[in-house]
């Protein structure tokens, strides 16, 4: 069983800038999970990608997201880093960390609210 725990949410200015981490953990060992990242779900939409990153570092980013957020990861720490520049009203909503480890695993969620 992963556990995720997220950090870094809350209200920004359109224009601004956030940071969000997740840090994975187990009971036993994890080493090698595959992929990790963060999704979205906005009021009254569906959960959608924002950015996937690879134990190799390779990383995958929703168009609408490609030139302001940057994905990293520290395989050391387990940890996954989300960088959210330039944020606009439309990302708002509830960003949930994601990875893969034999099956998806989430976490609970954390509120990125971008005003204009």
């Amino acid at each position: 069983q992963v556990q995720l725990v997220e950090s870094g949410g809350g209200l920004v200015q359109a224009g601004g800038s956030l940071r969000l981490s997740c840090a994975a953990s187990a009971s036993g060992s994890i080493f090698g999970i595959a992929h990790m990242g963060w999704y979205r779900q906005a009021p009254g939409k569906q959960r959608e990608l924002v950015a996937l990153v690879s134990s190799g570092g390779s990383a995958t980013y929703a168009d609408s997201v490609k030139g302001r957020f940057t994905i990293s990861r520290d395989n050391a720490k387990n940890t996954v880093y989300l960088q959210m520049n330039s944020l606009k009203p439309e990302d708002t909503g509830v960003y949930y960390c994601y990875a893969f480890f034999g099956r998806p695993y989430w976490g609970p969620g954390t509120q990125i609210t971008a005003s204009s």
